[in-house]
């Protein structure tokens, strides 16, 4: 097996190419022009963001809810429609779109495809479908058809008290007639019953979400902190479709960016000119969110190769025998990358490239695709199994019957895994590094906390301008 050692604590990588920016003389970086200093962009149509008063619904569940199921039927009657739309989403479907191979397309997903944290939700059932739209996946026989298995209750809940278990169900301490009577616009909360846990726990997987956006104030995150936004105020739906996805399991051909900044403040937000000049080529998010993970620490390295050993101490920010070793940080500094809105991938069963790290993910866009701008990301690493023969990444089964965190054998998981996802394997495995992109959108704080010109345009500063495809950073002139 191959021994992986990291020796990174941060990660200022930044890769793609940089589109030129707009040269302007040095002299006019002396006075503050982080974001027109002390002013705040004006949107063109503000929000409230409040949580809108609705319609009380005990009446209508007043008599004893034996099932979930009985719930969607009783909500359906009402609003027959809901569960055919909620079903022809990504968040019951868990399909975002077709690769092509070998002349065919294939649907991918978070349902069939490997990812840096808990590799696969085939062989982990149990756990990852906890965050399912739905009631009862077990396993690849789920009916996807079944409208009562929709479930309304996660994403409308009103009394805080719903939760999820194993296979999307309720917990059973949960008052289904309570929670039913309750129902109401979406509010952070809802989303982040499973948003704030992606990846095993609180604030792993993205960076840029976690609880501490429940009760944020400003400079954690202005719109939520001070304006009282709620998700759906940006991520704005219509028959349930929901504009915004994560585009962390998007392709090439699929634009993930569904709605932008610009959609409220224009492309010309600021008062300072030398600042709209930045917005063709710049995401907001650049220099709006200068880090994440601000309150809560989030997983930037995950070895699997660590897992199994029982002389040493569970610790959840360090290690646990069933699913190896860990580095958290917080308040991080981005990547900075060219995305253009669309990602290349890892599609299960490719073969791994000759990198010594390879790309589960990654922004596609470059200095010279006028569709791209420099964004800002979190870049996740890990250490996952592979075939050494194959030369494929392997998803274990984990979870259940003889799955690792019983037996803590990879040799069975992996062989069970791999005839699980339908894949050849030798029998010969060892550990190779993986790593991720995920955007970073919330957290943006205020306007006087935005980066300032001398962040990026001085010695040292955020932006690597070799690797960005220039020859020096452009304020000292054009060049390439």
């Amino acid at each position: 097996m191959k021994k992986i050692i990291f020796k990174t604590k941060h990660y200022l990588l930044i890769y793609f190419g940089l589109a030129l920016i707009t040269v302007f003389a040095a002299s006019s970086c002396n006075k503050d022009t982080r974001s027109d200093s002390n002013t705040v962009p004006k949107p063109v149509n503000p929000l409230e963001g409040k949580v809108l008063p609705h319609l009380d619904h005990s009446a209508y569940f007043k008599d004893t809810i034996l099932t979930p199921q009985e719930v969607t039927r009783r909500c359906l009657e009402c609003h027959p429609n809901s569960a055919m739309e909620v079903m022809k989403t990504p968040h019951w479907t868990w399909i975002s779109g077709d690769v092509e191979r070998n002349g065919k397309n294939i649907p991918i997903g978070k349902r069939n495809q490997i990812n840096n944290f808990c590799i696969s939700i085939v062989g982990n059932w149990n756990s990852c479908t906890s965050c399912h739209a739905g009631y009862g996946w077990e396993d690849m026989s789920y009916d996807f058809s079944k409208e009562e298995n929709v479930d309304c209750l996660v994403c409308h809940d009103g009394s805080g008290t719903y939760s999820k278990t194993k296979l999307g169900m309720p917990d059973k301490n949960v008052d289904l007639r309570l929670v039913a009577g309750s129902v109401h616009r979406p509010a952070r909360e809802n989303c982040g019953i499973c948003h704030f846990s992606g990846g095993g726990g609180m604030g792993v997987k993205h960076g840029d979400l976690d609880e501490s956006l429940i009760n944020a104030n400003k400079e954690l995150d202005f719109h939520m902190g001070k304006l009282n936004f709620q998700c759906v105020d940006c991520h704005t739906t219509k028959n349930h479709k929901i504009a915004g996805k994560v585009n962390t399991t998007y392709t090439e051909k699929t634009n993930a960016v569904r709605f932008n900044c610009e959609k409220c403040h224009t492309d010309q937000p600021h008062k300072e000119p030398r600042l709209n000049k930045h917005t063709s080529r710049i995401a907001c998010q650049t220099c709006h969110i200068p880090e994440f993970a601000k309150k809560l620490p989030t997983k930037m390295i995950w070895d699997w190769s660590k897992a199994g050993d029982s002389t040493r101490i569970d610790s959840p920010h360090e290690y646990l025998k069933i699913k190896g070793e860990f580095q958290y940080e917080e308040g991080v500094i981005p990547t900075y990358a060219w995305f253009n809105g669309k990602m290349d991938r890892y599609i299960k069963g490719d073969k791994l490239d000759d990198e010594p790290e390879h790309f589960m993910n990654r922004p596609l866009g470059s200095r010279d695709d006028k569709n791209a701008k420099i964004w800002p990301f979190k870049v996740h690493h890990t250490v996952q199994p592979y075939d050494e023969v194959n030369n494929i990444l392997i998803p274990p089964i984990t979870s259940g019957e003889g799955g690792f965190w019983t037996k803590f054998d990879w040799a069975y998981a992996l062989e069970t895994g791999a005839k699980l996802n339908n894949l050849p394997y030798s029998g010969k495995y060892g550990f190779t590094k993986t790593k991720m992109y995920w955007p970073i959108t919330h957290m943006v704080t205020t306007g006087k906390n935005a980066l300032a010109c001398v962040d990026c345009h001085s010695k040292g500063g955020r932006l690597n301008w070799a690797e960005l495809g220039y020859k020096h950073d452009p304020l000292q002139g054009p060049g390439k």
